[in-house]
């Protein structure tokens, strides 16, 4: 029985370190959503730059288990979007503005991976308690 309530807690750790990587996934495109229209401080400067979320895989040595966590956010590299709008604050001499390279289209996309990889580790989590329950509710008849 100490086996399997360790690995009925080593199981739910993982998951939950999965929750904590999809939170600060979602946190990420959240920044990206939110910015997606900005436009520089100041004329002829760059806007906002998407950020994109790594994830990297730790040992946890209490758990003995492979766990993920977000690893380092990087800045997306690809160009920013340009519009000509001369009566724009942040237009350049030659009246185009820059706007950040964040597509919601993609964003969306992402929003929905993390959703889904969100809500599998919380059933993971869901399975574990009700497997839990059965296993006690078999021992106390």
């Amino acid at each position: 029985m100490a086996n399997d309530s360790s690995d009925f807690l080593r199981s739910m750790s993982i998951a939950t370190s999965g929750l904590r990587a999809q939170a600060g996934r979602m946190r990420v495109i959240s920044e990206n959503v939110a910015n997606a229209d900005s436009t520089a401080a100041k004329a002829g400067g760059d806007p906002y730059r998407r950020k994109v979320p790594t994830f990297t895989s730790a040992l946890d040595r209490t758990l003995d288990a492979k766990v993920v966590a977000l690893g380092r956010v990087v800045p997306d590299q690809s160009s920013f979007r340009v519009k000509y709008d001369p009566s724009n604050p942040a237009a350049d001499a030659t009246g185009n503005v820059k706007y950040p390279n964040v597509n919601p289209l993609i964003e969306m996309t992402d929003m929905r991976d993390a959703q889904r990889s969100y809500e599998a580790n919380l059933n993971i989590i869901g399975a574990t308690r009700r497997m839990i329950q059965r296993t006690l509710d078999i021992l106390k008849t």
